[in-house]
């Protein structure tokens, strides 16, 4: 195609069950794969643009296991779990455990990369670089870790580094799914039950425990959903 589409389609769907978003979003990057299969058998001026999509999200309490991972970094067995009141998947994406839960934004980017003329490694960057600079607006300096993905403070201090946003992707045929995890008023108690993504000697930490005071989440995911649709170039559309 010769027109990249720009417009992404965004709609904060609020708590919502792992499996149910998960199926949501399945069902979304299937529509997309499925346009530019079909349109491989098209002439270039009846091709159909692909869509893209931007969905914030709340968990209830839930571990996510991504494919390269080890069950050896959940150290909570089925029984303790459920006393958590818990769940955990294995799932599609790179990477490895992490946590999701309330207070927390997640946000899940189905792009057709190809409309934004990204690379991959440039799309994980973009979407630290929109973590940053929403963090920047309430005074906390991050940065990236090297040799791993997602969005750090004092990462130049490997005895202080610790975790504030997760990033974990999957991707076909230049199409994203999955994405990140930020801790806004996150309960931080839930990462002492697994090494978050993989890591044994590293902290997870929030907004919240930061600053030393509970954040207006809506506020935040409003700075955040402008710096992705900056960062990426995207034109936003409520949907």
């Amino acid at each position: 195609m010769n027109n990249k589409n720009r417009k992404v389609f965004f709609r904060n769907i609020g708590v919502k069950d792992y499996k149910a978003a998960w199926d949501f979003q399945e069902e979304l990057f299937n529509d997309i794969i499925n346009t530019k299969t079909h349109n491989r058998s098209l002439s270039v001026n009846l091709q159909k643009p692909t869509s893209n999509y931007l969905l914030f999200v709340e968990h209830p309490h839930v571990y996510t296991l991504g494919k390269s991972g080890s069950d050896n970094n959940l150290l909570l067995n089925i029984i303790e779990l459920k006393a958590k009141n818990a769940s955990f998947y294995r799932i599609d994406r790179g990477g490895d455990i992490t946590y999701h839960g309330p207070g927390q934004i997640v946000c899940y980017p189905i792009l057709d990369l190809e409309n934004f003329s990204l690379g991959l490694h440039q799309y994980v960057y973009n979407l630290e670089e929109a973590i940053i600079k929403t963090l920047e607006d309430y005074n906390i300096k991050a940065s990236r870790f090297e040799g791993a993905t997602g969005v750090w403070l004092d990462a130049e201090k490997p005895h202080l580094a610790r975790k504030i946003c997760a990033i974990g992707i999957r991707t076909s045929r230049w199409v994203s799914m999955h994405g990140l995890a930020f801790n806004v008023n996150t309960e931080l108690e839930y990462f002492n039950y697994i090494n978050p993504c993989g890591f044994t000697d590293k902290k997870a930490t929030s907004m919240q425990n930061e600053i030393g005071q509970k954040i207006n989440t809506d506020e935040v995911r409003n700075k955040l959903k402008t710096n992705l649709a900056s960062i990426f170039s995207m034109e936003i559309i409520d949907w």
